[in-house]
């Protein structure tokens, strides 16, 4: 596998654009975004877990439902979520998109974020879908900027990789900056492949992935109401169609997670109002699912969170979250170390505190990347999280975010 440019773009077939049509005020900001297959595609989403959803979520579904989508169209800067149209306005973005790429209504992939509860108007996005389309082009990074909300820094990241002797590209985009808490989905992720898969696969692979990739995320606790995961394959690489578990399969499985670890890396450094990616690796738990719990716990802690703003190698805070996330752990056996690009420090040793440089702790913890190294010395089982400290511009931007 070889990280590659392109983005979205860099899978055969697929074209993508991003324009402002008006959602929001700022001209300067990208506000509606597509990306389009000139074939039709296998395609599968996983969704948002918060009861309340928005309307393109259940369009969305609707439409690819059939395991098939030849487009995604997103606006950014207003979430089409409790609106009593909704429904009305998502048909209408993939009736509007339909017509101008002329293919079916239920061929396409709808998605929407910003404010939640605002009235979305139609009107600047019926006005400017036929830009949007005469834009296509090599033009992931457009698309990007037309999902982002309070990002920061553009996401996007695409790989090539063999498949029964043929090359086949992969590339995603992401937005995603706050509300971003496990329990899929909670950003916007949209993912393209030449690849040749069955839509059921395609469907297996990325419900599979999002249990240590996307699930395993959280900037602020907040689960979305907006948010997904989808993922269109077009097969144009021309590789043998992946039609069931295998060497094969493995293969995809691990490309379409190189995106995806990449994108959850890239979220979670973007955290709203972050300074610093926090990199929380569990080993020797009695199985994979008690260390996710430890790493989601400790990735999760406000306190915790917060000493990582300050620098403080607070390592008792690691413990307190592992002591109360629920999970089956010897704490008396529990070794804790942090490491950055500065060095590593060990600061727990079964359980207790043991003898440490301050001061170099300090010098580690202050990089803008931190691993928080966490042995359970209990089994086999391995799991990685990602977060970002807590700091006052959270709280900053949130406190006014409407305005």
């Amino acid at each position: 596998m070889k990280q590659i440019n392109g983005g979205v773009c860099a899978a055969q077939g697929f074209v993508a654009n991003g324009i402002h049509c008006g959602i929001r005020k700022n001209k300067a900001k990208r506000d509606l975004a597509l990306i389009y297959s000139e074939v039709p595609a296998a395609a599968a989403a996983v969704y948002t877990q918060n009861l309340v959803k928005g309307a393109p979520l259940t369009v969305t579904k609707e439409h690819i439902a059939d395991g098939r989508a030849q487009a995604m169209i997103c606006n950014s800067g207003n979430a089409n979520t409790c609106n009593a149209n909704g429904i009305e306005i998502a048909e209408q973005m993939s009736e509007l998109l339909a017509k101008e790429l002329k293919i079916s209504p239920k061929d396409v992939i709808v998605a929407s974020t910003g404010v939640i509860g605002q009235p979305l108007n139609i009107t600047p996005i019926s006005e400017g879908i036929p830009s949007l389309v005469a834009g296509l082009g090599n033009h992931s990074h457009y698309a990007c900027e037309g999902i982002m909300t309070t990002d920061t820094k553009v996401k996007e990241i695409a790989f090539s990789f063999e498949i029964g002797g043929v090359t086949c590209h992969i590339g995603g985009i992401a937005k995603g900056s706050g509300m971003i808490h496990p329990n899929m989905a909670t950003m916007l992720v949209f993912v393209t492949t030449d690849c040749a898969i069955t839509a059921d696969m395609l469907a297996k692979a990325l419900g599979q992935d999002v249990k240590t990739s996307f699930n395993m995320v959280s900037v602020d606790g907040d689960t979305s109401t907006n948010d997904m995961v989808s993922i269109m394959a077009n097969g144009l690489a021309d590789n043998p169609v992946i039609a069931q578990e295998g060497g094969a399969f493995d293969t995809f499985c691990e490309a379409l997670h190189g995106v995806t670890a990449y994108l959850c890396r890239m979220i979670a450094g973007d955290g709203e109002g972050a300074t610093k990616l926090l990199e929380c690796v569990v080993t020797g738990a009695v199985d994979e699912e008690n260390a996710k719990i430890v790493a989601k716990s400790v990735i999760c802690s406000s306190l915790f969170k917060a000493a990582m703003f300050g620098a403080d190698a607070n390592w008792g805070r690691v413990l307190c979250a592992i002591g109360y996330s629920g999970a089956a752990v010897d704490i008396h056996a529990v070794d804790v170390a942090f490491r950055s690009a500065k060095g590593e420090i060990a600061v727990c040793k079964n359980g207790a505190g043991i003898p440490f440089s301050e001061e170099k702790a300090k010098e580690i913890l202050l990089e803008s990347e931190i691993r928080i190294l966490i042995e359970l010395n209990g089994g086999n089982g391995t799991a990685t999280a990602w977060g970002c400290d807590l700091t006052y511009d959270y709280v900053k931007i949130n406190g006014d975010y409407r305005t």
